[in-house]
């Protein structure tokens, strides 16, 4: 069913928390067998306890749609991040995929014509209403089959004590940065500049210096470009006058990953990191008095920061199209999208409801991560070869700035990888 007339061409894993969570089962009316239709949706956990996982969530959300739809069931699935994509490969592989999947990827389903597109779906005023730069990260061919769900932007976070006890100030360049790093190494800081480049997310890390040198991953057109002369320059200083300097840490950029940084920051032990807001509540708790600043570039803040997104999308295989767009809209409504919002420290998807954050007092420490979101660059998730590429990232990157590391010949391979991945070959 066609739930509005035209497509609106509108313009992050593992977000936020990994999460510890197996299978958790089914909710709302998985059971009741009451309706008409039932619905299933297989979720990602974001919590790392039973106590804030995700099914909470989605047990409350689908009770109360059921209530005012009673012709319709919903019973959902939530499992970790460590499982719930293979889980919804192999249902789809087994013939059997679920009516809706919010996972971190859409668009190997999309290609292969097994996803419904957002427009067939969701009103118009839904659709309007997402998040221009997360809508078009959305899209293949200008169509949309992957709705954002969650997302989040990053910014530096610094340890104000440390840096006061260096009489410093956070930096807006790389330059200051390396001044910066050099003065917190001189008061026995452990991590001055932790540089997780380990294979857990290295891609997240590589790409936020990638855009802060000027570039990316991908040209105007979305094209790789891992190798490009900005890019090369990029490593080139984060070896020379970072990881050379002995300015990261004991721990080797290549062996070290985003959670053991994290957890150092949280310990008072990182003068300065790329963090998300699930870091800025972790360390506050910990009693580190962390200050924020938009990421630094060659001469000036950086033209843009990193945005991350997690997808929700709908398959075909059991119809249903009209029962899972009204569900969608109820999901996306402002109340339900800041709930989830609030409960794991991330961004909404949505315009209205960023703008009632914007507003709201008690929002205040996301304000900071909210404004970023305008100008963030996503990973190109629209692509079907991203998935290999991020890997040969994860696994390959860190070298580049090892001892005997050479940044153009490892972007080189990169490359050249990136580019047979993208013409099928």
């Amino acid at each position: 069913m066609q739930r509005r007339v035209t497509g609106l061409t509108a313009g992050v894993a593992a977000l936020a928390a990994t999460a510890a969570l197996g299978g958790c089962g089914s909710s709302g009316g998985s059971g009741s067998g009451s309706g008409d239709v039932t619905l299933r949706l297989v979720a990602a956990d974001y919590g790392d306890s039973q106590e804030n996982s995700s099914q909470k969530y989605w047990d409350k959300l689908a009770r109360a749609y059921e209530t005012d739809h009673p012709g319709v069931d919903v019973e959902v699935s939530v499992y970790s991040w460590n499982d719930v994509d293979a889980k919804v490969r192999a249902m789809v592989d087994a013939g059997d995929p679920p009516d809706l999947a919010q996972i971190g990827a859409y668009a190997d389903y999309a290609a292969d014509g097994q996803l419904y597109r957002a427009d067939d779906l969701l009103s118009i005023d839904t659709q309007a209403d997402f998040v221009s730069q997360l809508s078009t990260a959305g899209e293949i061919n200008r169509t949309q089959y992957g709705m954002p769900f969650a997302s989040s932007t990053r910014l530096l976070f610094y340890n104000k004590k440390l840096f006061a006890d260096a009489d410093i100030t956070p930096p807006e360049n790389w330059s200051q940065l390396a001044s910066d790093a050099e003065a917190l190494k001189a008061r026995g800081v452990k991590y001055p500049y932790a540089l997780p480049l380990g294979p857990e997310e290295a891609q997240a890390e590589t790409m936020m210096w990638l855009i802060s040198g000027g570039d990316g991953y991908t040209d105007t057109v979305g094209s790789y470009r891992l190798d490009s002369k900005q890019n090369i320059e990029t490593f080139t200083w984060l070896k020379e006058e970072l990881v050379d300097k002995g300015l990261t840490g004991p721990v080797a950029p290549a062996k070290l990953n985003r959670a053991q940084a994290f957890a150092a920051f949280a310990r008072g032990e990182v003068g300065m990191l790329n963090g998300h807001p699930t870091l800025m509540k972790t360390a506050e708790a910990k009693g580190v008095d962390v200050g924020m600043v938009p990421l630094p570039g060659t001469t000036g803040r950086s033209r843009a920061t990193m945005g991350v997104a997690d997808w929700m999308m709908a398959f075909k295989k059991n119809g249903h199209a009209e029962e899972i767009g009204d569900f969608l809209d109820y999901v996306y409504s402002d109340e339900n999208v800041l709930e989830f919002s609030h409960m794991y420290d991330l961004l909404p998807v949505t315009t209205s409801a960023s703008e009632a954050m914007a507003l709201d007092k008690d929002d205040s420490d996301l304000v900071e991560f909210l404004g970023e979101l305008p100008n963030a660059e996503l990973y190109p998730v629209g692509q079907t070869s991203w998935a290999g590429v991020s890997a040969d990232i994860k696994r390959q990157i860190g070298a580049a700035v090892g001892p005997t590391g050479d940044p153009a010949a490892t972007l080189g391979r990169l490359q050249r990888a990136a580019a047979a991945a993208e013409n099928g070959r």
